[in-house]
């Protein structure tokens, strides 16, 4: 089968996912791409097709018979695939094995224990939003800034370091074209490296609090954790613990911005925050497709046949726009019940953090407006551009001011 020509890197793509996502699911519920990095891949375009790759962890594995990952390649540097050598790119068992280690740290009641916190910083943020003047950058000046210094919390970072991860982060995500992303990315993930080696160096030798303190007990105790997955994981659940949280919130607050009625009924009524967020979740996307897999055998999804060794992606973006799965969704319905997205991903490897990203959505939507209920776009939507980095959904920046009604 051709490949099917979208550009997931586009400003029209990415400003309104429903019509390309449209496009190719007239081209079948799995079809044949060009993916940046990857090369020829299937996508998935119904939430059919995507649950059941990601619950069919025999079929559909991240890793082949010789350990290869089916997202790297041969180019890579090897402090790319160090540090992607982490839970979200095993399988079976060497997945459970790293998820165990953390998971206690995610569990419910002690993220829903963490939320007076997270609502004391989301405030203190929001009344920090224009200290260096206005119009300000909703996205570096607090959606990128309060999930990150959640995250810092919780593995026990110093504050002082959060602008230095800021930096980093822009370096490996700000970038113009696909090679741009790439070296970005590696000057930014070595520096991380490195912070992340000597904090792990200190912490060892002198204790400290947090989830490192946790993990350092670990390796003291047994070998289920070596020195260079513990390295691999802390960088995994700093950088996916704020980056991703950070595009919902600016998401989240572009779509109010933009239709004020939708603001007035969220404003009226702060419990209804919870169903907001869930819909922001899957109308937004985020995160736009999972880990590639291989097909370890000839097999058939939904009438499509793959053959042994293909590239496999779900697009979960295409699995929360399938209309056979929520109605009308090219509609942003804060009220939407039932909401059947998937944008957390499903089976083993589904998102370690939700409760945590959901708590920190909701805490931002109400700090930011109720400290700012007339906060405002300082451009027309039109001008806001979105990065163009394959696989995120993802604002560059949001400029707005308080303009009084």
């Amino acid at each position: 089968m051709a490949a099917v020509k979208i550009d997931f890197t586009s400003q029209d793509y990415l400003r309104d996912p429903a019509a390309g996502i449209e496009r190719l699911r007239t081209s079948g519920p799995v079809v044949k791409v060009r993916f940046p990095i990857i090369g020829r891949v299937w996508v998935t375009t119904t939430q059919e097709a995507a649950e059941r790759i990601l619950k069919d962890n025999r079929t559909f594995t991240i890793r082949n018979d010789g350990g290869e990952t089916a997202g790297m390649r041969w180019w890579m540097p090897g402090i790319f695939r160090a540090l992607a050598n982490n839970m979200l790119t095993t399988d079976e068992p060497h997945h459970t094995r790293l998820r165990s280690i953390v998971d206690e740290a995610f569990r419910r009641r002690a993220i829903l224990d963490m939320e007076p916190r997270i609502l004391a910083i989301a405030d203190e943020l929001a009344a920090e939003l224009f200290a260096d003047g206005s119009p300000a950058d909703l996205v570096a000046r607090y959606a990128r800034r309060l999930p990150l210094a959640v995250i810092c919390e919780l593995l026990g970072l110093p504050a002082a370091d959060r602008p230095k991860f800021m930096a980093w982060a822009d370096n490996i995500t700000g970038m113009r074209s696909t090679i741009g992303l790439f070296w970005r990315m590696m000057l930014g993930i070595a520096r991380i490296k490195r912070y992340l080696e000597a904090h792990l160096e200190a912490a060892r030798a002198s204790g400290g609090e947090g989830l490192i303190a946790e993990l350092i007990r670990v390796e003291k105790e047994g070998d289920r954790l070596s020195r260079e997955e513990m390295i691999a994981m802390v960088f995994l659940l700093l950088f996916a613990g704020h980056e991703t949280t950070t595009h919902l919130i600016s998401g989240s607050v572009f779509e109010l911005l933009r239709n004020r009625g939708l603001r007035d009924w969220l404003a009226a009524d702060w419990s209804r925050a919870d169903l907001a967020v869930e819909e922001f979740l899957r109308f937004i996307s985020p995160v736009q497709f999972s880990k590639p897999r291989f097909v370890r055998k000839d097999t058939e999804l939904c009438g499509v046949p793959l053959r042994q060794g293909d590239k496999v992606m779900v697009m979960l973006s295409a699995a929360n726009l399938d209309p056979t799965a929520n109605e009308n969704p090219e509609n942003l319905d804060l009220e939407r019940r039932p909401n059947r997205h998937i944008a957390f991903g499903t089976g083993i490897h589904f998102c370690l953090g939700h409760q945590l990203a959901r708590i920190e959505g909701r805490c931002a939507l109400m700090a930011l407006f109720k400290r700012w209920p007339n906060l405002a776009l300082a451009v027309e939507p039109s001008r806001i551009r979105w990065r163009p980095q394959p696989g995120l959904r993802a604002i560059e920046k949001l400029p707005v001011v308080n303009r009084p009604v």
